[in-house]
């Protein structure tokens, strides 16, 4: 279980390869934050990791990212 975030910010947890591409596998982001700007933020720390993932944060329109949340960043999965 990863620590509680300090006042003022939220958790994003990074699972597979997204973990790796970071070299994180918890990150601490100042909170609030609009959920549609989430990867624009991502992308400004780590070039190249939105291409990497499946955004669907459309879908979370007029979301926003709240003290204390946690957001999971957990990329595609393909099987076979």
């Amino acid at each position: 279980m990863p620590p509680k975030p300090p006042p003022g910010h939220f958790n994003i947890l990074y699972f597979a390869s997204a973990g790796q591409y970071t070299s994180k596998s918890v990150e601490v982001l100042p909170a609030p934050l609009p959920l549609r700007d989430l990867f624009a933020e991502l992308e400004r720390r780590y070039n190249g990791i939105r291409a990497s993932a499946d955004e669907e944060a459309a879908e979370g329109e007029g979301v926003v990212i709240q003290e204390g949340d946690e957001v999971a960043i957990i990329p595609p999965v393909s099987s076979g």
